[in-house]
């Protein structure tokens, strides 16, 4: 009986040494992606293709694509593989913010000093409407964010969804890569961490508390969950049909 093969691996970047991919982790390995987890940051390579990978991953953390960090600058140089190679990229927060910088965007700082920490709303352009259309699933009303730089819109890329203090929140470019400023992956275990371990950010202007933001997750989550898990199949899959949710 012939050996049924396995998914490819996805590449998953990381910032922190204890910083995981969250959810989108979990949904990964649930469709049976093994994860090639690389920190560039402590000396990690990554690779000069992607032939073996079904796709690649860069996470957020505390710094900025502006630093001038040799791993910063090899990551978003690293960028032109997946794009190259026309093979599925998502950027999540960092990651969304090191996609645009490679495509010759902006990443900035509120004029007025102000973050994004807790569930703030995401309205859907139309052609982020478009897509949901197409996958069968709607925009989460609200997401989770947790970040105080933002990202222009690159040149020759879609502008999927919008917001307040950050206009841009989501962005594709090509059919195959995919920056998102919020963070579809936490957890409620993270939310307790990350509010914890890193409660100072909490006096940003524009913060939400923490009980605000564990408030959210109950009220928004579900959502952002069913989005995700759409997500996640077409962006592994753009050629997947519909399919529509009650």
């Amino acid at each position: 009986m012939a050996k049924r093969s396995m998914p490819d691996p996805i590449l998953i970047v990381l910032h922190q040494e204890h910083s995981t991919p969250g959810r989108v982790g979990r949904l990964l390995q649930e469709r049976g992606h093994r994860l090639d987890i690389r920190r560039p940051r402590y000396g990690d390579p990554l690779p000069e293709t992607l032939a073996e990978h079904a796709g690649a991953i860069i996470f957020g953390g505390p710094m900025s694509a502006n630093d001038g960090d040799d791993f910063i600058k090899a990551e978003i140089d690293w960028i032109r593989v997946p794009l190259r190679e026309n093979k599925p990229y998502l950027g999540l927060c960092l990651g969304a913010q090191m996609l645009a910088k490679h495509l010759g965007a902006r990443v900035w700082e509120h004029p007025d000093g102000r973050a994004e920490i807790g569930y703030y709303p995401l309205l859907p352009t139309e052609d982020g409407t478009a897509l949901s259309e197409a996958w069968g699933v709607s925009w989460p009303s609200h997401v989770y964010h947790w970040h105080r730089e933002g990202f222009d819109c690159p040149s020759g890329a879609a502008t999927l969804a919008t917001g307040d203090d950050f206009p841009t929140q989501a962005i594709r470019a090509g059919q195959a890569a995919y920056g998102l400023q919020f963070h579809p992956e936490v957890t409620h275990a993270m939310i307790c961490r990350w509010t914890v371990r890193a409660a100072e950010r909490l006096a940003m202007p524009g913060a939400q508390d923490r009980a605000r933001q564990i408030e959210g997750r109950f009220l928004y989550d579900p959502q952002v969950s069913l989005w995700l898990d759409r997500f996640l199949d077409h962006w592994l899959d753009p050629q997947r049909p519909a399919e529509k949710i009650a």
